[in-house]
């Protein structure tokens, strides 16, 4: 279990439906404009283990919650388990789902064999782990980035469930025409998942760059979580590109970065790099947190896939970027569209065609003129949000 010493926390006041509304009965001192005490509350927290991106959003938020001195506990599957692991320690490990790839597409019928025969072993160990977890630690919240477990745990003893992840913008959104057209079938299918894996939540707080319009009740949109190393970073305007794509030994996309011109720094290419390689103005890099970041502030523009993260990312430090999402999976579709559709950048469905770079890049100037508007206060709506939330569940209005 993840916990820190209980502190007071104070809020200026709780929202009941939209109005702002002291509660004499809470506060410290009594009487109008007294501060409100919201309580502090044991948070069973639950990150689902596809992908990294969520596991490293969620930690900025994890590290907000434990400063602010609530009692966590963790629990997440696949890589984000270990990362979140070595983080806070004591993350109880689950099975989670994953999918199978092969050369930039989801393969469906090999990643639903590959979760039944996992899953037949790892859901007893869940069970398992779930009745382990709840005799030391009792939640009064539920906290879930996109996880399962944690949310039936929610449901089953009937507490607070908060949402907060960049999925659900699929289902609870009105999205226009130009995001939709031709790829609807991938679009239903989605949303049909997304629905039904977190159903009536409380509340959903959606990290999002792009603002359609929200269609359904206890939503509320946000700018995307950015890692403390991401707001350190001071963005400068380079002359070289940076390239992340994990299609090892794609010769084609060499050749096309190679016509460019411009210096390329490249990761994810070539694997198991310990140090730089160097052919002609391709410039492959061994994986460095730190070295990654400093070449996204200071590079002219970014060619990678469509992950919510690094977009979110590119676009806060107002870095152009060339989106190639990964086929047959829609969120990264509708990223990417939504990307070009802002007009921060380009969407592509491959790096094969020379053409496709070169277009982007002499549009590099007007992508950059409209992410010079965009404008995000670090985390601080989102994590305003949260507490507010928080608040509401411990005062028992949620």
């Amino acid at each position: 279990m993840v916990a820190q010493q209980r502190k007071n926390r104070t809020c200026a006041q709780l929202l009941v439906g939209n109005e702002f509304a002291p509660d004499s009965s809470l506060c410290f001192g009594g009487g109008i404009g007294a501060h409100v005490y919201a309580g502090l509350m044991r948070i069973l927290y639950g990150v689902t283990g596809e992908g990294m991106g969520h596991a490293m959003r969620s930690r900025v938020v994890l590290e907000h919650l434990l400063a602010e001195g609530h009692e966590v506990e963790i629990v997440s599957s696949n890589r984000a388990a270990d990362y979140l692991g070595k983080r806070f320690g004591g993350t109880t490990k689950i099975h989670g789902l994953h999918m199978v790839l092969d050369e930039n597409r989801i393969q469906r019928g090999k990643t639903l064999w590959s979760n039944i025969l996992s899953g037949s072993t790892g859901i007893p160990k869940n069970i398992e782990a779930y009745f382990e977890m709840i005799q030391r630690f009792v939640p009064e919240v539920v906290i879930s980035d996109f996880e399962s477990w944690s949310y039936l745990y929610g449901k089953n003893n009937r507490i607070p469930i908060i949402s907060i992840d960049n999925m659900q913008i699929i289902n609870r959104c009105t999205h226009p025409d130009v995001i939709l057209d031709g790829d609807r079938t991938n679009f239903h299918f989605t949303k049909a998942f997304v629905k039904s894996k977190l159903p009536f939540c409380d509340h959903y707080l959606v990290t999002t760059f792009f603002h359609p319009e929200i269609r359904k009740k206890n939503t509320s949109l946000h700018p995307p979580i950015l890692r403390p190393e991401i707001l350190a970073a001071t963005a400068s305007s380079g002359e070289h590109l940076l390239v992340y794509q994990t299609a090892v030994g794609n010769d084609t996309l060499e050749e096309v970065l190679a016509k460019t011109g411009l210096e390329c720094r490249i990761y994810g290419m070539r694997a198991g790099l310990q140090e730089e390689e160097v052919d002609g103005n391709l410039r492959h890099r061994p994986f460095s947190e730190t070295g990654f970041i400093e070449d996204l502030a200071s590079s002219r523009a970014v060619i990678a896939g469509s992950g919510f993260t690094l977009m979110g990312e590119a676009v806060y430090l107002r870095k152009p970027m060339l989106a190639i999402p990964l086929q047959g999976q829609f969120e990264q579709v509708m990223n990417a569209r939504y990307l070009e559709y802002e007009g921060y950048g380009q969407h592509a469905e491959s790096l094969n065609d020379a053409d496709t770079v070169q277009t982007f890049l002499e549009n590099v100037p007007r992508y950059q003129e409209k992410l010079a508007k965009y404008s995000q206060d670090g985390n601080t709506e989102l994590l305003s949000a949260l507490d507010h939330q928080l608040d509401k569940a411990a005062a028992g209005i949620l």
